[in-house]
């Protein structure tokens, strides 16, 4: 059978282990920076799935991520993720990742050989029509995340491959495919590279074009965070003083009185109302600040 492109050896770094330092160095950040470019050329498909996924998500449906390995590991961090930066409850971004939450940390071998306990663990979150189901997997081939895409099929839900080789089992799996045709790695099969890397940037743009268009910013200012740590304090004080055009005291005030919500606060000190008032224009702008500021 002829290896996929993610498998196929690479033809430039022959003599790898005979290089020295600088050059092996050389050799792996140069080729990192083809995954940019391989989502680049997938940004037609990341946008069609953008467009796909947010009618469901306004109306309630989750983001199920799906993956092995470091796939799988990707779609954990990006759930994870979703809360603290746009305020996206746990419970609307679970992951499931092959061989289960301890996977994250400890390889489980033969894990993602396993399209029954794909399917199995999909079917256990209840998948419903307004749910979006990522499906991570690198080589396209890999059967939990197949058994998981069948399942979320059947359920009606919206399924999206992300893949690094056209032409898979996966990517005809799904409703909609993005191929991140990423090529033969430096260290060959070692997905966890330029493979890895293009699926990281494409999780990340995916997930923050969704929530843009869920109104989760206000330009390109990041209003609807939870602050629930000192450095994410300070942010929200620094957003709020900034989208306001107040001073640090005046957005602390504000925070203080609507509970540290800042899409909140700065309504509140650009319309000049109490966090109830401004709790109402934004839902009746849909949570939009512009809209509501505008109101």
């Amino acid at each position: 059978m002829q290896p996929p492109g993610t498998e196929q050896p690479h033809p430039a770094h022959a003599d790898l282990d005979r290089y020295d330092t600088p050059a092996l160095v050389q050799a792996f950040v140069a080729d990192q920076a083809e995954a940019a470019a391989a989502v680049a050329r997938a940004g037609a498909a990341l946008a069609r799935a953008v467009d796909a996924a947010v009618p469901r998500l306004e109306v309630g449906g989750r983001l199920v991520y799906v993956g092995a390995g470091t796939s799988g590991r990707l779609g954990v961090l990006d759930s994870v993720e979703l809360l603290p930066t746009f305020s996206w409850p746990r419970e609307r971004a679970p992951a499931l990742l092959a061989g289960g939450a301890g996977a994250m940390f400890v390889a489980v071998e033969g894990a993602e050989d396993d399209a029954a306990r794909g399917a199995a663990d999909l079917a256990a979150l209840a998948p419903g029509r307004d749910d979006v189901v990522l499906l991570v997997a690198a080589s396209g081939s890999t059967r939990y995340v197949l058994g998981a895409a069948e399942a979320a099929r059947a359920a009606g839900a919206l399924t999206i491959a992300v893949t690094n080789n056209a032409g898979t089992l996966l990517a005809s799996a799904a409703e909609i495919a993005i191929v991140l045709d990423t090529g033969p790695e430096v260290i060959s099969g070692s997905t966890r590279l330029k493979a890895g890397t293009a699926q990281k940037i494409a999780l990340n743009t995916f997930s923050s074009s969704v929530m843009v268009r869920l109104n989760k910013t206000y330009g390109h200012l990041m209003v609807d965070l939870r602050a629930t740590n000192a450095k994410l304090v300070r942010r929200a004080l620094a957003l709020t003083a900034l989208a306001s055009g107040t001073d640090e005291a005046a957005a602390r005030a504000a925070l203080d009185a609507c509970g540290q919500r800042v899409k909140t606060a700065i309504v509140m000190l650009r319309r000049g109302v109490d966090a109830g008032g401004a709790d109402a224009l934004l839902a009746a702008a849909g949570g939009n600040v512009r809209r509501a500021l505008q109101a």
